[in-house]
């Protein structure tokens, strides 16, 4: 069965990796939408992805279906609650995971038996996913076995170096 991300829309917008490679942007909304599938934090595509954003749509949005996918809007109350009442009122908790760093939300999330990832977690530490996946696979590609060969040119490299 697919996961089912809920994601606190401003948490990652006023963070300062997304704000730093998205400053010029005028619809932070879709900029979000974009950055999640380009960098595909959320895994498979089969994924849903929800974003909830505080308050109403501005005037000049215009909904838009895109794959498994869903913005929505808090309306009169804020996002935090929005987010509670989705995965409280939800058959398959276990199913789902809720990306914010607001901490009554983690507690409480947890509590209900969904899951619960940071900002920082989801959308990765120091580095962004691409390059994330060059590391991992230069880690592969470090870790290929030496040939008998090999192993003795560099033993008898480092004994010129080290036993002078």
């Amino acid at each position: 069965m697919s996961l089912q991300y809920i994601i606190d829309g401003y948490n990652i917008i006023n963070h300062p990796k997304f704000f730093r490679a998205n400053k010029f942007i005028t619809d932070p909304s879709r900029a979000l939408l974009s950055f999640i599938k380009s960098n595909r934090l959320t895994g498979s595509s089969k994924n849903i992805v929800i974003i909830v954003f505080d308050g109403f749509p501005p005037q000049s949005y215009e909904a838009s279906n895109f794959f498994e996918t869903a913005i929505i809007f808090s309306r009169k109350i804020n996002a935090d609650e929005k987010i509670k009442r989705m995965v409280e009122e939800s058959a398959n908790r276990k199913n789902i995971i809720v990306v914010s760093d607001d901490k009554e939300i983690k507690f409480m999330i947890r509590s209900l038996g969904a899951q619960h990832l940071s900002i920082e977690d989801f959308i990765g530490r120091d580095e962004g996913p691409a390059e994330a996946k060059g590391k991992k696979k230069s880690k592969e590609l470090s870790k290929q076995e030496l040939n008998y060969t090999q192993m003795r040119d560099i033993d008898e490299e480092l004994k010129k170096i080290w036993l002078k």
